[in-house]
């Protein structure tokens, strides 16, 4: 109500106002026609204009809120108000000067948007007073990137009042934003001016904008940035921007595979949906890191039927349900068999006659391997051939086995036993491609074999295949949660050696490379991804504490344990006589298989399986030493002399290759 009043007071002394400014502000100088006409005016006119304004709602808006809706539904008001003002006094009472209407029609909109915004500006105001005296406790923020993510970032930190953060200062490379503004707070320099303006604006944290930067760029700014005690967050993608979904809650901390500097691995993906699509397909150790991500990757390709095979029931239910939900209309099968088991993998084989086998199911803890070697070979070595048998005999089309960097060289038993796995792998293609099938023997440890008709061999057309990649940033068991924990903990961060290194890829590249060796398989390959350089885990774990805001050894403690029983120092990707092949894809290799005698190591693996069997812990390494040339397990004690050697050769030659 006292909005209307007011409005129905400004409408009429705006028009009034006009006459005096048209002689001179003297109210004796206007003529008494222009006078009575703006009498005669003022009702009609009043009522007029606060039908309008009723109309258009402008009693109705709440006006703390006000905004560009707001200010168009003055403007228009104005607008109409305006020429039936105009129209009114033509027709019915006397032509005004001109002077009149326009100024009358300008005083007006200033008074009725005035009173409006005015409450919301008087709002501002007192926020910004409160703000200025809790300013000297407030978190001080520099912004990277003076694009559209920065400024929503800026407008996020400045609206919400739970938030303790100022924004003082904002970065970007672009020269021509050098010493502008965006909402009050100076662009002060490019990259290298990060490090002067921390100290100059005493930042405590720095919020990365710029979701379309390249891996290159990401990784140079936060070789910057780390060098800082500030936290650092960053804003995770540029699908995030296209949605408007940009603000302080959808920065994230920074991850270390930030600092891989690497764009991550492209998969033509329409030749692996025609590579999937319409067929059953059966992933063993569904439930773990890779599995569980190749199960999402496949579901989404139209596979006729998904199984999903593991031995731990809680992974297999979590990764069941979440496909569930995800694809309703999924033919999914989810069954908790060992892949040991050789008579429940057969019942599984031909009961659901998969077209596509991605064989993620093994050990892959190094140190508590080494503690039960037999274990290692059970489940990686003999759980493969029980599973590739079974694939071979059941005419399974492809076979692809996910092996490991630690198969090259190995110096420790889980890494053997998966280099025996790809040994099993050559060999099965070898033989089929020969047309020999029927010579690979049933190694099953139960009485009584299978009744497989070997005659029917003869016809086997599976193709065989391993993939073999590093470390995988984010899987159960990698270094990088493992840090954080010991982070938040407050330390000590543990590391076995300054000077071990690591290859690192995500989760989603391993996969892609997988789907990649399904769809380029023609037999008994070993693809491998090109990984880029090594990275230092001690590097790799000041980064992560920096990133955190804290000082590495002040804060928190780097202790140095000793390298680990099997552990090596380096991981190489290929055996220096394997060479490496192109593929369609510039980032994905084969590598030439390496020439053994495949009827002498099918005997072998008979006696292999009996030691596991019996559990000959010291035995089966001196055995698999002996089978496999290139694994030379090193005792603890000469671990660190033997490996840093090793390493440093290593990287010098990383070096000269790039």
């Amino acid at each position: 109500m006292l909005l209307l009043i007011y409005d129905l007071f400004v409408v009429n002394f705006s028009y009034f106002f006009s006459l005096l400014l048209r002689f001179d502000i003297r109210y004796s100088m206007i003529p008494e026609k222009y006078l009575n006409t703006w009498k005669m005016m003022a009702i009609p006119y009043g009522v007029f204009c606060l039908l309008v304004f009723w109309r258009l709602k402008l009693y109705n808006s709440i006006w703390r809120f006000a905004s560009y809706t707001e200010l168009t539904r003055v403007i228009m008001s104005s607008a109409i108000t305006f020429v039936f003002h105009i129209a009114y006094t033509l027709l019915f009472l006397r032509r005004m000067p001109i002077s009149y209407y326009l100024f009358g029609a300008i005083v007006q909109f200033v008074l009725v948007l005035g009173i409006r915004f005015s409450y919301r500006f008087i709002l501002l105001l007192r926020a910004k007073r409160k703000t200025e005296g809790k300013n000297r406790d407030r978190t001080h923020v520099m912004i990277i990137g003076a694009g559209n993510a920065g400024q929503m970032i800026i407008h996020d930190i400045e609206k919400a009042h739970e938030i303790n953060d100022k924004v003082v200062c904002i970065i970007d490379d672009n020269p021509n934003k050098w010493g502008r503004y965006i909402d009050d707070v100076e662009i002060v320099g490019g990259r290298n001016d990060i490090l002067s303006s921390v100290k100059k604006y005493n930042v405590d944290k720095i919020y990365m904008a710029i979701p379309s930067a390249s891996a290159k760029d990401k990784k140079e700014i936060l070789d910057i940035c780390k060098e800082t005690d500030c936290e650092l967050k960053t804003l995770p993608g540029l699908y995030q921007l296209m949605l408007g979904d940009v603000s302080v809650s959808s920065l994230k901390k920074v991850n270390i595979d930030d600092l891989l500097g690497r764009e991550p691995i492209e998969v033509n993906i329409d030749e692996v949906y025609k590579f999937i699509s319409g067929k059953r397909i059966l992933v063993t150790g569904g439930g773990g890191s890779i599995g569980s991500e190749l199960c999402r990757q496949i579901a989404k390709h139209d596979p006729e039927q998904l199984i999903i095979l593991d031995i731990y029931e809680n992974n297999a239910y979590d990764i069941q349900m979440e496909l569930k939900e995800k694809y309703p209309d999924l033919n999914l099968v989810v069954r908790i068999a060992s892949v040991r088991d050789s008579r429940k993998m057969f019942q599984i084989f031909e009961k659901y006659k998969p077209q596509i086998v991605y064989h993620a199911a093994a050990h892959k803890h190094v140190p508590l391997m080494e503690d039960v070697p037999c274990e290692a070979i059970k489940n990686n070595t003999i759980g493969t051939y029980k599973t590739a048998y079974a694939a071979m005999v059941h005419g399974c089309e492809r076979f692809v086995l996910i092996s490991t960097d630690k198969a090259v060289n190995p110096t420790n038993i889980m890494g053997a036993s998966k280099r025996l796995c790809e040994m099993i792998i050559q060999t099965f293609d070898k033989k089929i491609k020969e047309g020999k099938a029927e010579e690979i023997p049933e190694l099953f440890s139960h009485e009584g074999k299978e009744n497989i008709e070997h005659s029917k061999l003869a016809n086997v057309k599976t193709e065989f295949v391993a993939v073999r990649f590093g470390n995988v940033l984010g899987s159960n068991g990698s270094v990088i949660p493992l840090f954080k924990k010991q982070i938040e903990k407050g330390g000590p961060v543990r590391v076995t050696h300054p000077d071990i290194i690591r290859y690192f890829m995500t989760i989603p590249e391993a996969v892609s490379l997988v789907l990649l060796a399904g769809t380029y398989a023609k037999g008994g390959e070993i693809f491998v991804l090109d990984m880029g350089s090594p990275v230092k885990i001690d590097d790799l774990a000041r980064n992560l504490i920096k990133l955190s805001g804290l000082k590495p050894d002040v804060d928190i403690k780097i202790e140095y344990t000793g390298l680990r029983p099997g552990e090596k120092l380096y991981e190489e990707k290929l055996m220096s006589e394997e060479g490496l092949e192109k593929t369609p894809n510039e980032l994905v290799y084969i590598g030439k298989p390496v020439k053994f005698d495949e009827d002498q190591f099918l005997k072998q693996l008979e006696k292999i399986m009996e030691l596991a069997n019996l559990n000959k812990s010291k035995e089966i390494k001196e055995y698999v030493s002996e089978v496999i040339p290139t694994y030379h397990p090193v005792k603890r004690k000469d671990l660190n002399k033997v490996e840093t050697d090793r390493t440093y050769e290593l990287i010098l030659n990383e070096k000269n290759s790039h």
